[in-house]
C-alpha cells in the first residue's frame, strides 16, 4: 500500500482492469472494440487494455504519437473536431471526417486515406449526461453535411469512404444506447454504408459506483441489430478504466467555518478535476461514519471541492481514498495551478 509520506498518489488496479476489460470483450462478441485514449492515456493501463481491444481511438497528434510509441502496429482511428494538417494527413487506420471543409483539405493533399464520416444526428438521447449531437454543437455534420461529403468522395478515387461514425451522447444505459444505435444504423444503411462506429458514452454512475453498464445486454442487442456484412465498432473510454483508479491522499487540517465542518486534504482538483468538472461528489472508497464533512483541496478557490457533507469521520493525518479515479482525472486536470507537487503513481499488478 502507498505510504502516507508518498501521498497524494494515483493507485491503479491493473489486475482489476484486466478482468473488467476481458468481461467487456466477451460481452461484445462480433463487435469491434476500440479504446478512447482521451479517457486515460497512462501507458500501464494501455498495456493492459491492448490484448482486449481491436484498436485505439485518438483525438490529437500527441495521442497518436503516444500510442504509436507503445504499439507500433496497432489499429488507430483518428478523430477530433479541429485537426491540423499534420493530424489529418497522418497514416492511421481510419480518419473520422468532421466537416466538408476537412474533407476538402484531405482531398486537396492527394493523400490516400480510409475515412468515416462523423454524423451529428437528431436522435433522442433521453437520460444522457452529456449531449454531443442532435443540435448546434461543433461535433460532426448534420445529414446535409454528410451528403455533401458523400458527393465529394464519389468524384475521386484516392480517399476511400468506409463508413459512418456517430458519438451522440454520454451517460446512456444499455437500453438507451441500443435505441441510439438503431437510429445510427438506419442512417448508415440509407447511405449504403456497412461500417458503423457507434462511439462510446456508456453510463458510469459516480452516485452509485456499483451500478455498472450492462455490457451483456448491450452486446446481445447489437448482435440482433447487426445485418450480414456489417461491421459494428464501439469506442468506450470512461466505462473501461474509471473503476480501476483511486486517488489517495491525507488530511492536513480539519476546521469548522460558520458551523460547517471541512477537511483540507493534500492535493486537490488540480490533480483530480473530475468532481469539479462534472459537478458531483467524488465517491469515497472507505470511511467510518461521522458528522457530515466537506472535503476540499489546497487550492485558493472555492471550487476546489472533492465531496460535500459526506457522513464520514476524519481527523488530521487520516488517509482518504477516492474511488472511480481511473478516467478523465489526472489527464484533464490543471496540473500547474499554484505549482503544488505532482501526485505519485502506483500500480497493483496482482499475483
Amino acid at each position: 500500500m502507498t505510504k502516507s509520506r508518498e501521498l497524494p498518489a494515483y493507485v491503479y488496479d491493473l489486475a482489476g482492469l484486466d478482468a473488467h476489460a476481458g468481461a467487456v470483450r466477451a460481452a461484445l462478441e462480433g463487435v469491434e472494440l476500440y479504446y478512447a485514449v482521451k479517457a486515460n492515456p497512462d501507458p500501464e493501463l494501455l498495456r493492459v487494455l491492448a490484448p482486449h481491444v481491436d484498436g485505439f481511438e485518438v483525438s490529437s497528434g500527441g495521442e497518436l504519437a503516444h500510442v504509436r510509441g507503445l504499439f507500433p502496429g496497432a489499429a488507430i482511428a483518428l478523430g477530433g473536431p479541429g485537426k491540423t494538417d499534420a493530424e489529418l494527413f497522418a497514416e492511421v487506420t481510419r480518419v473520422h471526417i468532421e466537416s466538408p471543409g476537412e474533407l476538402r483539405r484531405l482531398l486537396a493533399s492527394g493523400r490516400p486515406a480510409d475515412v468515416l464520416l462523423r454524423a451529428n444526428l437528431d436522435l433522442p438521447v433521453d437520460g444522457a449526461s452529456l449531449v454531443m449531437g442532435g443540435g448546434a454543437t461543433p461535433f460532426g455534420m448534420d445529414p446535409a453535411g454528410v451528403a455533401e461529403c458523400v458527393d465529394l468522395l464519389e468524384r475521386q478515387g484516392t480517399v476511400r469512404l468506409r463508413g459512418l461514425h456517430a458519438h451522440l451522447a454520454s451517460g446512456l444505459d444499455a437500453e438507451a444506447a441500443l435505441e441510439v444505435a438503431a437510429g445510427v444504423l438506419g442512417h448508415a444503411r440509407g447511405l449504403g454504408l456497412t461500417e458503423i462506429n457507434l462511439g462510446g458514452g456508456m453510463a458510469v454512475s459516480y452516485d452509485d459506483p456499483g451500478a455498472l453498464f450492462d455490457w451483456r445486454s448491450y452486446g446481445k442487442g447489437l448482435a440482433e441489430l447487426r445485418r450480414p456484412g456489417e461491421v459494428l465498432r464501439v469506442e468506450p473510454g470512461r466505462s473501461l478504466t474509471v473503476y480501476c483508479g483511486r486517488y489517495v491522499t491525507r488530511v492536513i487540517d480539519v476546521k469548522r467555518v460558520h458551523g460547517e465542518l471541512f477537511a483540507v486534504v493534500a492535493g486537490g482538483t488540480h490533480h483530480l478535476r473530475t468532481p469539479a468538472t462534472k459537478g458531483h461528489d467524488q465517491p469515497l472508497a472507505t470511511g467510518e461514519p461521522g458528522e457530515p464533512i466537506t472535503i476540499v483541496g489546497q487550492l485558493c478557490t472555492p471550487k476546489d471541492v472533492f465531496a460535500r457533507r459526506v457522513p464520514v469521520r476524519l481527523e488530521v493525518g487520516d488517509v482518504v481514498e477516492f474511488a472511480m479515479a481511473g478516467a478523465y482525472a489526472w489527464n484533464i486536470s490543471h496540473h500547474d495551478f499554484l505549482m503544488h507537487p505532482k501526485p505519485a503513481f502506483r500500480y497493483i499488478r496482482g499475483e
